[in-house]
């Protein structure tokens, strides 16, 4: 057990030191990537974290990481929507909304919740290491193992459902995808289902933008001349992503 425990450390001061470094990027405006690359690790340590529930410290990061995911999600929305908006000729329509992004990146990393996530990680392999040796760890292993199953278990059966929810899906395929990639020899499915996962999850991730902006273009009155052209590509994006899952489940076999 104590090599597997080795494991999980290593890994989360491993995404932690990735973590740290995307917000140093963000700070200095270095790169256009760099809060991305922030939630792709805030996405990893998750990953790592989440079939180990209930050990020392891990369900208070847990829900530090779930609370920075939502106060940084609609500003990756925005990041990626600017582009996009200027690409289709609105250059006005994205100045305008220039100023919340950036202020939204000073906000991010000024908040609690983010001072709060970095306290809990610098004190967690402290208290991970004390609660090893005074043998709370016990069965650690055994418990991500099974946690593993359950999500593969739950992912199979959505999938196999006729009215399965493409949201909640998306949300499953992304979790599954970060577990086989956290513990590649401990997760129930093999290595070669990842890309197939992975091929689910950009579909699907298309998908929800087309759907989040045309949600936004009925309240944001700037943007009503592009409905016409994001639901065209929304019904493609809604083709493409139902083909990938299909995909998905016949590699699943």
């Amino acid at each position: 057990m104590s090599s597997f425990s080795d494991y999980l450390v290593s890994h989360v001061i491993e995404q932690e030191v990735a973590l740290f470094a995307a917000s140093e990027r963000l700070r200095a405006r270095s790169d256009s990537e760099a809060l991305h690359d922030l939630r792709i690790a805030v996405r990893r340590l998750r990953s790592l974290l989440h079939p180990a529930q209930g050990m020392p410290g891990i369900d208070e990061i847990e829900a530090a990481l779930g609370e920075l995911g939502r106060l940084s999600g609609p500003l990756r929305d925005l990041e990626v929507l600017l582009p996009v908006l200027e690409a289709e000729g609105l250059e006005k329509a994205a100045a305008l909304r220039r100023p919340a992004l950036t202020s939204g990146y000073v906000a991010l990393l000024a908040s609690p919740q983010w001072d709060r996530l970095m306290r809990l990680l610098d004190g967690w392999p402290l208290l991970w290491r004390t609660a090893e040796r005074h043998g709370v760890l016990e069965g650690l292993h055994a418990r991500v193992r099974k946690r593993l199953a359950k999500q593969w278990h739950k992912l199979r059966i959505a999938l196999k459902d006729p009215a399965h929810d493409r949201h909640r899906l998306r949300l499953l395929i992304k979790r599954m995808r970060y577990s086989l990639e956290a513990y590649p020899k401990d997760s129930p499915l093999p290595q070669k289902l990842l890309a197939p996962l992975k091929e689910a999850q950009s579909t699907l991730g298309t998908w929800h933008d087309y759907e989040q902006w045309l949600i936004r273009s009925e309240r944001e009155l700037d943007l009503m001349p592009l409905q016409p052209h994001w639901n065209a590509l929304h019904d493609l994006a809604e083709r493409d992503a139902d083909e990938s899952l299909e995909r998905l489940l016949k590699a699943l076999g």
